[in-house]
């Protein structure tokens, strides 16, 4: 018998469907080897060795593996090809004692029967120094969280944490917030008019952009007496086309997805986070059952290669050939360059691993969001082998003479001649495309209907969501196809940042807390250029061109020396300060403190631990609706741990009214209890009763 070992059970079932006979497929379920919760687990003196354990939960699963391993003629490990996968193969060898046993490593970027058999045929040994990489990266992650964290409780309190990678990230989120809460409004004005020709054409909208010859700022025209003074000069004159400009080009379709992308894609046109986009990905990669077997539907999804093998790319032109006008054709593959500087593991671009299982085909066998993600990833691989879209824009300048100035106005409006790869890939936004461009000559006379004078204030920047924050993180060099989704994830579990209502990140008083503390006093740790650095050495590592070894000590000895330094240096009170108030503690009648937690600022007896008193300071949001429960409290929006915002009463705990939806003043009509709006619909809180109404007539 052939054992092969994969990490997941989905996985392990799609496999069989491939390898009958002599062949038995089982699931490692993961790492099955880890460093030790309880202790630091790295013996610093001895060149930094780390001291693997088996976690009690997968020691049942590993003498399992064993007894099947005893019986095999040969052992096949077919984890994930990259440091991760590697890594998992290596622990299975160490942990199985494989060593003396005939073992093979097979790796392959898809879950398909041809992939599976190439895989078979071009066995390879374990790559070292992808175990190296993933092995540095972990020891340098646990260096920091283990050494720093007791620093933070002992400094600031118990309960918080930090890593080597979050950190950077949470300082871009913490530094956009400060960002925010400085900055200051600033009104303006703009000016359009409405021309048209003449009273049988449609009017079309030009924007003032010159006054005589002077260019207009944005923010030009600073008060409404300004604008209002321009549009009484211009009146009703008359307009002059002054000029006309006409070009076609050409818009390139986007390569296939790699891991930032489809992450940042998903959020924008879907709003999943990171970490759901990766486990909707997961899941089509390992199989999903389509007719009567198990079949991989992509490629694999972590990776930061544009690459696409060449018979994938035959068949995708074949495809292309069958379906659609000639017109759509390439003469040759369209090829996109690699992403990344250092080719880490060279994997494909994420694409469909059979061009001939459509959406549409698929459809009935995929929950909506496998569908949405795996149309996603299609439409995106079959448009990036069309011809490029054909767009005319034309500019028009209008130039009006009013009584005291020459006011110049500019249109600009564009229009598909060829759609070419939009016919399959319509996502990209062109804002500025009309299909409806005004018929005009030179010298034309217009008319004008109307002058639109709008009111606008400077906006703050944005705070960052899932995909500004991935984005941000692979320009700086941060992270990498595996960690960005996790570095997300980290910062919301830990609660240092949060969710704004429209699924932006914001941070938490806590997380301010933290990231000024590293800023200040541990400023390598948050250094994007550090840490960019340090990844591109992990990748040196995985190449084989710089010893992990000397990375680690680099690393660690100044971070050492450092941290040591501020437990002198640094005092709580320095950090936090006392803030005292004018209120009496309701039990004991001591003066009560401002202090700090886990989830925020919040009051406490200063005689504690004698007087246990203590009361939240999370600013809850009070919305103007009774509380349907006590009809005597308002509803309050409030967050769980988890950063969910959630619906309760104000006078909790005298009322323990709590609801996941937002309670309206309105009663249902069909049994009195109280409404509740989703995001879709108005519904009725009792799940007995059926009433439910769409949320637009509300």
């Amino acid at each position: 018998m052939n054992l092969v070992i994969v990490e997941s059970p989905t996985k392990a079932k799609t496999i069989s469907n491939f390898l009958k006979g002599n062949f038995k497929v089982v699931s490692s379920k993961g790492h099955i080897r880890d460093l030790p919760k309880s202790k630091l687990g790295i013996d610093i003196e001895n060149d930094f060795t780390p001291h693997y354990i088996i976690p009690l939960k997968a020691k049942k699963l590993v003498n399992q593996l064993k007894k099947e391993a005893s019986k095999a003629h040969k052992i096949i490990l077919a984890t994930d090809e990259d440091r991760e996968g590697e890594a998992i193969a290596w622990h299975l060898i160490e942990a199985l004692s494989l060593k003396d046993k005939p073992y093979e490593r097979i790796v392959f970027h898809e879950i398909t029967k041809s992939a599976i058999e190439e895989a078979l045929k071009n066995p390879r040994k374990i790559n070292t120094n992808l175990v190296k990489a993933q092995q540095t990266r972990r020891i340098l992650d646990r260096l920091v969280g283990y050494e720093l964290s007791p620093f933070l409780w002992k400094k600031l309190f118990k309960g918080l944490s930090a890593g080597r990678v979050q950190s950077p990230a949470l300082r871009l989120i913490v530094e956009r917030e400060k960002e925010r809460q400085a900055f200051k409004p600033e009104e303006f004005f703009t000016l359009e008019a409405l021309f048209y020709k003449d009273k049988k054409e449609e009017s079309f909208k030009a924007r003032l952009f010159k006054i005589n010859d002077k260019t207009l700022s944005k923010t030009e025209i600073k008060s409404k007496n300004q604008g209002e003074a321009i549009k009484k000069d211009i009146d009703k004159n008359e307009g002059t086309v002054l000029d006309i400009k006409k070009e076609v080009y050409k818009k390139n379709p986007l390569p296939p997805f790699i891991t930032s992308t489809l992450q940042q894609t998903a959020f924008q046109i879907f709003r999943y986070p990171a970490k759901k986009t990766m486990q909707i990905a997961q899941a089509l990669y390992e199989g999903k059952t389509i007719g009567k077997e198990s079949v991989g539907l992509i490629t694999y999804m972590r990776t930061d290669s544009y690459h696409i093998s060449e018979l994938a790319l035959k068949n995708c032109h074949q495809f292309i050939h069958q379906n659609f006008d000639k017109k759509y054709w390439l003469d040759k593959f369209r090829i996109f360059k690699y992403k990344s500087k250092l080719a880490q593991e060279a994997h494909e671009a994420i694409r469909p691993t059979n061009i001939n299982l459509t959406p549409l085909e698929v459809k009935p066998y995929l929950s909506k969001e496998e569908y949405n993600l795996y149309k996603l990833i299609y439409d995106r691989f079959l448009a990036s082998q069309l011809k490029e879209a054909e767009i005319e824009k034309v500019t028009i300048l209008i130039e009006v003479k009013g009584k005291k100035d020459s006011y110049l106005f500019k249109g600009a409006f564009s229009k598909i001649l060829f759609d070419g790869f939009l016919k399959i890939y319509p996502y990209l936004a062109f804002k500025e495309i009309e299909n409806n461009i005004p018929s005009l000559s030179l010298k034309d006379k217009l008319l004008i209907k109307e002058i639109i004078l709008k009111q606008h204030y400077s906006e703050p920047p944005p705070r960052f969501n899932d995909a500004s924050l991935i984005k941000t993180l692979e320009n700086y060099g941060i992270g990498r196809p595996s960690t960005y989704a996790p570095i997300i994830n980290v910062l919301l579990e830990r609660g240092y940042v949060k969710r704004d209502e429209n699924k932006a990140l914001m941070p938490t008083e806590i997380g301010i807390l933290v990231n000024d503390l590293l800023v200040n006093h541990f400023p390598q740790i948050v250094d994007f250029n550090f840490t960019s650095f340090l990844e591109e050495q992990l990748d040196k590592i995985a190449l084989g061109i710089t010893p992990w070894l000397e990375v680690t000590k680099n690393f660690y000895f100044p971070f050492k020396e450092n941290l040591e330094k501020k437990y002198k240096e640094v005092s709580k009170e320095d950090l936090l300060p006392k803030e005292k108030t004018n209120e009496k503690c309701p039990l004991c009648g001591s003066e009560l403190v401002v202090k700090y937690g886990k989830y925020g600022k919040f009051l406490a007896c200063s005689n504690w631990p004698k007087c246990s008193y203590s009361k939240s300071l999370n600013n809850n949001e009070e919305l103007d609706i009774l509380c349907p429960l006590c009809q005597k409290g308002k509803v309050v929006v409030k967050r769980n741990k988890k950063g969910q915002l959630f619906y309760a009463c104000s006078r909790y705990p005298d009322c323990n009214f709590v609801s996941s939806y937002k309670p309206l003043n309105e009663k249902c009509p069909l049994c009195g209890s109280y409404l509740v709006e989703t995001k879709t619909k108005i519904k009725c809180s009792d799940k007995k009763c059926a009433y439910e109404r769409p949320k637009e007539q509300n």
